[in-house]
């Protein structure tokens, strides 16, 4: 139900107003079209707006895009490139930039269902040409989700995902940072899908964003070919 929807997004703003003496939530906007083109092929383009405070000190934007291969039910390949923008902290893009960036990165999904709970795993290696030289880090994430609800438009219309995702680099530190998130995602037709969540970001020593708390708004949505299957993997955790 969108008043379901609309609820959990008033809960996040009103824990915001109630914390905003403890700690500065930012806000995760993200924009993601993804187009298939027969079962096993798919593109998909996003966009993301982030700030540092809530709807204030926006810092960072990326867009990026790419091509999914379905291997099998439970495996994807994915291959995609993208400009990643971060700005001085203190007001809305700032200069100079802290980081302005190109990036590659090849991932696989490994997938696993017990019952209606869905786990996902990531893997993802990104090949990054930043302000400060030629880097590589490696991602991993780990997942679950759970669809629930009366079906509607041949799959179930609410969801709830959990993640928690490592970065890594072959340099000193090793490690960079962790990313958590836990998300509500509303299924309202068989093309779009709305989420809202809390994402809790840790950086170790690194600049080219700034880890914090941020509210996260995004629309997803998901167009097909006539001959493309139109049941949504409902199950799948949002990317960011």
């Amino acid at each position: 139900m969108r008043i379901l929807f609309l609820t959990s997004i008033m809960s996040c703003l009103w824990i915001k107003k109630g914390t905003a003496q403890t700690f500065d939530l930012g806000s995760w906007n993200i924009l993601n079209v993804k187009y298939n083109l027969e079962e096993k092929w798919s593109a998909f383009g996003e966009a993301q707006l982030r700030s540092l405070l809530f709807y204030n000190n926006f810092h960072y934007y990326e867009y990026k895009g790419g091509i999914n291969y379905k291997v099998h039910k439970n495996v994807q390949l994915t291959l995609g490139l993208g400009s990643y923008q971060t700005y001085k902290e203190g007001g809305d893009f700032l200069l100079p930039k802290n980081n302005n960036e190109f990036r590659l990165w090849p991932q696989i999904v490994l997938f696993q269902s017990i019952g209606n709970l869905k786990i996902e795993q990531r893997y993802r290696t990104e090949l990054r040409w930043t302000s400060n030289g030629y880097r590589n880090r490696f991602r991993y994430r780990i997942g679950a989700s759970y669809p629930f609800g009366k079906e509607q438009n041949e799959s179930k219309p609410y969801q709830i995902s959990v993640s928690n995702e490592l970065f890594f680099t072959d340099n000193e530190p090793y490690f960079e940072r962790n990313r958590l998130l836990l998300a509500f995602n509303y299924k309202s037709s068989k093309t779009t899908t709305l989420q809202v969540g809390y994402l809790h970001q840790f950086d170790y020593k690194i600049n080219d964003e700034t880890g914090r708390d941020f509210l996260v708004i995004g629309i997803y949505y998901e167009l097909f070919q006539k001959y493309a299957s139109k049941t949504r993997t409902n199950y799948e955790i949002k990317d960011n």
